[in-house]
């Protein structure tokens, strides 16, 4: 289900002023906090006062907004039709608001967009090209990707950074990603037997006959905070910068690693992952070091965000640590 969409995968007139809907974005920020300047991929932006109708056009962008006080008014379907296309994890933050959902399917719904009447757009991870920057700028300021990121997944730091200060508030937006990052180190050193095992992530199954795995960089973050390091025989069969490793099940020895994180979805997975014939021959699986997530989990894994690396956290470290030590059961882990 993942594999096609993650493989696809100036500043402009502030819009009208809130009109009072409960949908609108709220928070704290300081009137000093704006005009806030945002450099990106395409220039700079400037939002000229605090936003009150933000709207969400990339893949992962509610989910820091909501971590930074602001609830969106538009948020975009990725995948898993959630609840206005909010994770579990991030509908305590969301609460009774209920934004409006866009999906990307044929490109960015332009006149919808419009009708929200936006005065700020965040794209940061939404494979904003040019062409849709002028236009989407032409109805808000908007955000695009940062310097030198790719379309998609650049490091999940440097998008908080960007959308923090686009929120006028960069400060916060530091302080968020400093204390996951010391949540993080904290766990990974209680784990000294974490550190330096190779790890490889993977999605759930085959797809066209490939499975596609996460070279170094490619939302791994949550394993490299802990102390592992990804298995460096994917890197170079990286074709393109963002974009996942495709493997043939005759390749599969590739994946092998210390330790295997399956980003399965269902307790089925893994039975059809067990019928490919190079499946077994993997060390990690026949030692019983590989992990096999459910469907909320895998989601947090492809978001990497400030609400969901949290739950990625506390959920993953169990398994982790069973996996280390060679007793990982061979199916989809309860909540």
């Amino acid at each position: 289900m993942l594999g096609a969409l993650l493989l696809l995968a100036g500043c402009g007139s502030s819009g009208d002023s809130a009109d009072g809907s409960d949908n609108e974005a709220t928070a704290a920020a300081g009137e000093s906090a704006f005009p806030a300047k945002v450099e990106h991929k395409y220039g700079t932006t400037t939002v000229p006062a605090e936003p009150k109708r933000i709207v969400s056009v990339g893949l992962t962008e509610q989910d820091t907004i909501l971590a930074l006080g602001y609830k969106p008014i538009a948020t975009t379907e990725w995948f898993g039709e959630q609840p206005d296309a909010v994770w579990p994890w991030a509908q305590a933050a969301l609460g009774d608001s209920k934004p409006t959902v866009l999906h990307t399917t044929d490109g960015f719904e332009f006149e919808k967009i419009a009708a929200l009447r936006p005065d700020l757009i965040l794209g940061v991870n939404s494979g904003m090209s040019r062409a849709d920057y002028d236009k989407l700028s032409r109805l808000a300021p908007t955000i695009p990707p940062g310097k030198g990121s790719t379309d998609y997944f650049s490091p999940w730091d440097t998008q908080v950074e960007l959308i923090a200060a686009a929120l006028g508030k960069p400060e916060e937006g530091r302080a968020l990603v400093k204390g996951i990052e010391d949540d993080y180190a904290k766990v990974a050193a209680a784990h000294p037997d974490f550190q330096g095992k190779t790890a490889t992530l993977s999605q759930n199954a085959f797809y066209d006959g490939l499975l596609l795995v996460y070279p170094d960089g490619l939302a791994t973050e949550f394993l490299t905070m802990l102390g592992f390091k990804i298995n460096p025989k994917l890197t170079p069969l990286q074709k393109e910068a963002g974009k996942q490793v495709a493997i043939s099940p005759e390749r599969l020895d590739v994946i092998d690693a210390d330790v295997i994180v399956f980003a399965t979805e269902k307790p089925s997975d893994v039975p059809a992952l067990a019928k490919v014939p190079t499946f077994d021959k993997l060390t990690a699986v026949a030692e019983n070091r590989s992990v096999y997530t459910d469907r909320t989990l895998a989601g947090a894994l492809y978001f990497i965000s400030p609400l969901s690396l949290p739950y990625v956290l506390e959920r993953l470290t169990p398994q982790l640590e069973a996996a280390v030590a060679g007793k990982a059961p061979r199916k989809v882990a309860t909540p």
